[in-house]
């Protein structure tokens, strides 16, 4: 129990004052906690275990948990920076640095989410009663906004990481707080792997609209690494029940 309780570094003290202890718990619920929940269900649950798709369409479990989580991560960062920037005028240190960079990358993500375009479909058709839409079309402004949007939001979890970690280190935290973390992030990195083997990063498109060949969008390849478009896998099982039965029927 001493050992768990002991700073990392045993030559230096772990005396820091109330702002500074609240900033990091912060910003350890914020990026260490939140961020990445808002992810994994984000990219795993856009359908549900259970649920009857294609017949059941556009579940908005993980559209409205990934909002409010990454909404609630940049309160929590905007938060957190205020209780700091008093005492840390004129001592910029590695972990500063990459803390202001995240919260760069934060502000991007939030301007793209505001300027993502229309969703267009069926459910949300346009002024002039037609499904268009960025979204539906999958438009050039919204293959850019996909790809970066995704892009920068691994490489904001990964950079949150080091920025976490410089930070635990700057205030020399106990062996405890390292171990709580590492045992958490590798939850997150296993549950990560088992879901991804599952098959259960779905298409937003066919997630949300089906696999009917008369969406636009199902005329494209599935955007992102790893994603699976269940309404390719059922035709090409169609297609081989087809023509399995075709070739039955050739051999008689």
């Amino acid at each position: 129990m001493d050992w768990l309780l002991a700073p990392i570094d045993p030559a230096r003290a772990h005396d820091v004052g109330v702002a500074v202890s609240w900033h990091a718990r912060s910003m350890v619920l914020a990026w260490g906690v939140l961020a990445p929940l808002a992810v994994l269900i984000a990219r795993f649950f856009k359908i549900l275990p259970g649920q009857d798709w294609p017949r059941e369409l556009d579940s908005q479990l993980w559209w409205r948990s990934h909002w409010i989580g990454q909404v609630a991560v940049a309160a929590i960062s905007v938060a957190g920076l205020v209780l700091v920037l008093p005492s840390e005028r004129g001592a910029m240190t590695l972990h500063n640095w990459l803390g202001f960079g995240l919260l760069a990358l934060m502000l991007v993500q939030v301007l793209l989410g505001a300027f993502r375009g229309s969703k267009g479909g069926p459910s949300d058709p346009a002024r002039d009663g037609t499904p268009r839409g960025h979204h539906y079309d999958m438009t050039p402004w919204r293959l850019a906004f996909e790809a970066l949007h995704k892009t920068l939001g691994y490489g904001a979890l990964a950079l949150a990481v080091v920025v976490i970690l410089t930070g635990l280190w700057k205030a020399n935290a106990p062996v405890w707080m390292w171990g709580a973390l590492a045992v958490w992030w590798a939850l997150l990195v296993v549950a990560f792997i088992t879901l991804q083997r599952r098959g259960m990063a779905i298409d937003t498109y066919q997630a949300i609209w089906g696999d009917g060949a008369e969406h636009p969008g199902n005329q494209m390849p599935a955007p992102g690494w790893g994603v699976r478009r269940p309404g390719d896998t059922r035709r090409e099982s169609a297609d081989n029940v087809r023509n399995d039965r075709g070739d039955g029927v050739r051999s008689h």
